[in-house]
């Protein structure tokens, strides 16, 4: 992974032969971005990459997700699907690009295809493990813009990193408290745009082009 990516790297978990890392450089639009990727370290050094998917979660799906690891609801759903058997993911993610904006940026599929990219939190096989999954293929764009998978169980791209509720933990909240930090920036810089008000100064006397009358032949100590 080049550079500039490193340079927008909050955290990063590992896996076997794959990881997820959270980067910041989609805060601007209001998105937390997470790659996914898998490796072989069997391929010569750098040609390893054997997957590679980008998910951009929006902001408050992302604080809401810390809002329920922070409660405790995030670990209650998790036990209640291990005691029921239920593989349901506990949340889900839809996104991707529609084949007009492939189209625009030069990139289109051969199939004429949109993009679908999903990711996915399932209960893992053991209490408290979790699998974040991410996958992409072919989509369709339905009537609201939305991007719907169309790959059924054979997705062209597939990553799922295995991780604890610790795990997960340190990847939410470490992206948020990096999302706070660069929020604070942005309205401290717009503030900085804005003339601030002035605080503890008296306001400079009125300014006015009226002689004060004075009685002639009086000095002002005189009037008295």
């Amino acid at each position: 992974m080049n550079d500039d990516r490193n340079q927008y790297q909050i955290i990063r978990i590992d896996a076997r032969n794959c990881f997820v890392e959270s980067l910041s450089d989609a805060f601007s639009i209001g998105k937390a971005h997470l790659t996914f990727c898998s490796y072989d370290k069997r391929r010569p050094t750098g040609q390893r990459m054997t997957d590679s998917i980008q998910i951009y979660i929006d902001m408050p799906d992302w604080l809401e997700l810390c809002r329920m690891l922070d409660s405790g609801e995030l670990r209650w759903l998790l036990q209640q699907s291990l005691k029921s058997g239920d593989r349901s993911p506990l949340r889900e993610w839809l996104g991707g690009t529609s084949a007009k904006k492939l189209a625009h940026f030069g990139r289109p599929r051969p199939d004429g295809k949109s993009l679908s990219r999903t990711a996915q939190l399932l209960p893992g096989s053991k209490a408290d493990t979790l699998l974040f999954v991410a996958n992409s293929g072919p989509g369709e764009e339905n009537a609201t813009g939305l991007i719907v998978p169309k790959f059924g169980k054979n997705p062209e791209n597939h990553v799922s990193v295995s991780m604890t509720l610790g795990n997960l933990g340190q990847l939410l909240l470490t992206s948020r408290v990096h999302y706070t930090a660069w929020l604070s920036a942005w309205y401290a810089a717009r503030m900085h745009e804005v003339e601030a008000p002035s605080f503890g100064k008296a306001p400079p006397p009125p300014t006015s082009n009226v002689t004060p009358f004075t009685p002639a032949g009086h000095s002002p100590v005189a009037m008295f």
